[in-house]
This record gives C-alpha cells, sequence and structure tokens, in this order.
C-alpha cells in the first residue's frame, strides 16, 4: 500500500505518517514534507523518484505526472486498468494526504500579486479531486483534525465505502472553497468585488433544532471562526430565529465600544435600550421601554452579567440572554429558570465579526453588496442646519438614537432620552406612520418622551413627522437630510426652537 502526503500545515504529519508506516504503507512525498519526514526519521520515497521526472520551473511543476495521477485514479475494479496499470509501470496511490498552499494567509500578509500567484497551488487540489473521484478505492485526506479517525478506521477495519464518501465530500467542499477564495480574491482586486460570479462559503458550527418553523431544516455557518472561536453555548439550544435575533440586538449592543450597552430585540426588532453607568441600570432602563414585548426577548449585554444583573433578569421570562461573559453565580441564578438560553463569547465586551459585505435571498437568487458601517464620526461630523443647538448630553441622545436607527428595519424613527430609548417604530411604510407608533407606544407604556432626542435612517419627506415630534416634545433631531422638501422640514425645526442635523448618510435597513 503506498500513502502520498504533500502538506502545507505540518501539524501532526509526522505523527500521522509514521502510524502510517507502522500500517505497512510505503510513504511518498514532495518539497518541504519530505524533508520533514525523513528529518524525523521516517523511510519517504521523493515524488520525482516515481514521477521519474524532477521537480521544475520553481516547483511549479511536482506531481502533475502520469505515474502520480495513474496510481491515484486507475479502478481497482476494472481488470482493464490493473493491465494497463501494470503494462505502464503504475503503482496504486491508495491514501491521498494533501492541504493546500495557504492562499488566504499570504492575501492577509502581502499585497504583492506576484507572491500571491506563487500561492495558489495547482498539483494539490489535481491530486485532491483526483483521489476523491475514486473514493471506492482511495481515502482522501484534507484535514489535519482527521488523522486520528483515518488511523482509527484504518486500525479497527472500519475502511468503509462509506467513510470513504464522507471523506470524499469533505475534500470537494475543500477545493471548492479554495478556489472560491481565489475567485473573490481577483474580483475584489480587479473587480470592486462584483465579478460575473460570486462565491458564498461558510463552514458548518452546528445544526438548529428546525428553521423559522419545525417544517425546516437550519443550521449555523460561519465566515471564518468567529462562531467557533467566539460563541460559548451556556444553557439550551441555540435555535435559527435566536440567531438572527442575537446577532440583530449584539449588532446594537456593541456599537458603542466600552459603555455599558444593553439592547433588548423581540423578532428581530429592538424594544429597549439603555446605557448607564452599570449594566443593572442599564437594563433596568432598557427594559421600561417596552416590557410587554421584552418578555420572551432576546437580551445583547455589552459586557459580563453579574449575580445583581441575573437576580433583575430573572424577575420577567427572557429566551435568550447574550452577553460578552457570565461570572459563575450569575450562571446559577439565571439557571433557575428552566426555558432560558444562555450564550457568551468568552470576552470582556462584545465583539462582532464586521463582515465586509452581506447578501440577501431573492427569490431566483441573491443580492449582494458592501457592508453597511455606521461611522462613529457620522453624528460627530453632522452638519447643524437649525438655529439651536444640541447640547452636550442631548448630542449624546442623538449619537445613541441615530446608531440604533441605523440598525433596524426601514422605516424607523427612535427616541432616546437620557441614554435610553423610550420610543420605537420601526418597519413601517410610512416615516409619519413609524413616527406615531413609536409615540403611541411610549404613551401605552406611560414613558414621557418630551426632551428626548429623535432619529430617523433616512430623510423625513415632509415637515409632518416634526410637526409630531414637537407636539411630542422633542428637542433635537438627527437625520439624513437630502430630501427636496428640506428647507421646509429645516423651516419647521426653527419654527419650534428644535435643534437639527443632517448626516447626510443614509442607512436603510429593508
Amino acid at each position: 500500500m503506498r500513502a502520498l502526503i504533500s502538506v502545507s500545515d505540518k501539524s501532526g504529519v509526522v505523527n500521522f505518517a509514521k502510524e502510517l508506516v507502522n500500517l505497512g504503507y510505503e510513504i511518498i512525498s514532495t518539497g518541504g514534507t519530505y524533508k520533514s519526514l525523513q528529518d524525523a526519521g521516517i523511510k519517504v520515497i521523493e515524488a520525482n523518484e516515481v514521477t521519474k521526472f524532477p521537480e521544475c520551473f520553481e516547483g511549479r511543476v511536482k506531481t502533475l505526472n502520469p505515474y502520480i495521477h495513474g496510481g491515484i485514479l486507475h479502478r481497482r475494479d476494472k481488470q482493464s486498468h490493473l493491465d494497463e496499470a501494470k503494462k505502464l509501470g503504475v503503482e496504486g496511490i491508495d491514501l491521498v494526504c494533501v492541504n493546500l498552499y495557504p492562499f488566504k494567509a499570504t492575501i492577509l500578509k502581502t499585497d504583492d500579486f506576484e507572491e500571491i500567484i506563487e500561492n495558489i497551488d495547482i498539483g494539490g487540489p489535481a491530486m485532491v479531486r483526483s483521489a476523491a473521484k475514486n473514493f471506492d478505492s482511495v481515502i482522501i485526506v484534507t484535514d489535519v483534525s482527521d488523522y486520528d479517525l483515518v488511523l482509527n478506521n484504518l486500525k479497527n477495519n472500519t475502511n468503509t465505502l462509506e467513510f470513504r464518501r464522507d471523506m470524499m465530500i469533505k475534500a470537494y467542499e475543500h477545493t471548492a472553497s479554495y478556489d472560491s477564495m481565489i475567485a473573490n480574491y481577483m474580483n475584489k482586486r480587479f473587480n470592486s468585488g462584483f465579478g460575473d460570479k460570486q462565491f458564498i462559503v461558510g463552514n458548518k458550527v452546528f445544526d438548529t433544532r428546525y428553521g423559522e418553523n419545525p417544517h425546516q431544516k437550519g443550521a449555523l455557518y460561519e465566515f471564518d471562526k468567529h462562531f467557533t472561536d467566539k460563541f460559548k453555548v451556556i444553557k439550551g439550544e441555540p435555535s435559527f430565529n435566536n440567531m438572527g435575533d442575537i446577532s440583530g440586538a449584539a449588532k446594537i449592543a456593541s456599537a458603542f465600544g466600552n459603555d455599558n450597552a444593553i439592547a433588548i430585540v423581540k423578532h428581530g426588532n429592538p424594544c429597549g435600550f439603555a446605557i448607564k453607568d452599570t449594566l443593572l441600570e442599564s437594563y433596568i432602563e432598557a427594559l421600561k421601554c417596552d416590557p410587554v414585548s421584552a418578555f420572551g426577548g432576546v437580551v445583547a449585554v455589552n459586557g459580563i452579567v453579574e449575580l445583581d444583573l441575573a437576580i433583575k433578569m430573572n424577575e420577567i421570562f427572557l429566551e435568550v440572554v447574550f452577553a460578552a461573559d457570565f461570572t459563575e453565580d450569575a450562571i446559577i441564578e439565571l439557571s433557575r429558570k428552566q426555558r432560558i438560553k444562555l450564550f457568551a463569547q468568552g470576552t470582556k465586551k462584545l465583539e462582532m465579526s464586521n463582515d465586509d459585505f452581506n447578501f440577501k435571498i431573492i427569490d431566483g437568487g441573491f443580492v449582494h453588496q458592501d457592508a453597511d458601517k455606521i461611522d462613529d464620526n457620522e453624528v460627530k461630523n453632522a452638519k447643524l442646519v437649525s438655529k439651536n443647538e444640541a447640547s452636550k448630553e442631548e448630542l449624546k441622545d442623538m449619537e445613541i438614537a441615530y446608531k440604533i436607527a441605523s440598525l433596524t428595519k426601514s422605516n424607523c424613527v427612535v427616541y432616546v432620552k437620557n441614554s435610553a430609548m423610550v420610543a420605537v417604530g420601526m418597519g413601517m411604510t410610512s416615516r409619519v406612520d413609524a413616527s406615531k407608533a413609536a409615540l403611541r407606544k411610549a404613551n401605552d407604556m406611560g414613558l414621557d418622551v418630551s426632551g428626548s432626542a429623535l432619529a430617523s435612517e433616512a430623510f423625513f419627506p415632509f415637515r409632518d413627522s416634526i410637526d409630531a415630534a414637537s407636539e411630542a416634545g422633542v428637542k433635537c433631531v438627527i437625520e439624513p437630510g437630502g430630501s427636496v422638501r428640506d428647507d421646509e422640514v429645516i423651516d419647521a425645526a426653527n419654527e419650534y426652537g428644535m435643534a437639527l442635523y443632517f448626516t447626510g448618510v443614509r442607512h436603510f435597513l429593508h
């Protein structure tokens, strides 16, 4: 039996090769892998001894040879293949262990195009695909974490067709994601990221219990290792819907740096938010905005949940608490509620992946775009267009309202007072309806919005929203501006003595 080993990631490869030798395999290898195995005292055959042809063109051609690919690809169940292999002097290769040149690591460390090109693997993917195609007879190994699995199957005589088929699927996933990464990089470099093809590749983290509804299947996939590294299941099973709400809540809570921010979300929409001196105070104030909707909601905590906050949270039913982390006594306290789910990042503050792009499924395809980013300086650099100017405290309220509005379904308006959200209207077909819905809900909750800051993620097309805001006692407003009736909106703000700011940036979220 023969095994061909040629890997860029050499972790664990020496032990893997030793174990294969003990199982009776001859080892064929190339370049740096050959040297590593030889230095470890493993008997190894250099690939050019098999190919009868030297490595050439500065290592660009090593294994692209019929003695290699014939050894991998010829069918063991067809006598004509066996006869031809014997006639040509092609010996079978029964296991191929390959991982590819580190293209991703290269593009992260350099912009040198020549170096990048040289780190595109050619022979590796060819061998992977050949071995995967002939999985009926050949084991293909592309992941260092599978070494023990492969060895256990070989030692226990469980090298079944089903096992090799699983390895085949993983191999094609490996080469597909590798080629996708290269194509996406080239399109980003030369076509602003929007080439004729767009590839979206994720690694599976876990299955969800089901999708949005029980009759749908679901799973979480990640870019890079954001969830692998920063999503810890403490209690409960994360559902498909949980993950969407967690993402929305965490984006809002983490948008304020190291502030003690808490966001409460229900069905993807914020129903509470506050920043106070302590997380406990933030939660108490956030809950006041809409305690009815918060029941069964998702809470994102930009910090570590301690016992006092846990006790307060247990006063109502919360489905999910997602935090930077929890203290042990907080976990014990929250776990008294049977149905609550607890997830953490294992950090001091919430950390988002800040993806460079996002996309939305539509019937028949998807639309793809650069990710929307809310610059911290958008509020700081907003243009004062009214006669009156906001105070320092009002500017802070405007920043909070503006960021929440920018991360909430359009049409959206947000009212913030003393660093806590007191009203929100979202997902409405008109901005006036959003304003009225927010104020009506605040009235139902017995909340006083007078003196609050109002933010809209897009411009007010008419002055009527300013009229409604004035009637509610709003003191300052921030919006992108850009309406053909901006002058009317500015005149209305001046008429009521409001401070009005234009950011010049729209943040629709559909």
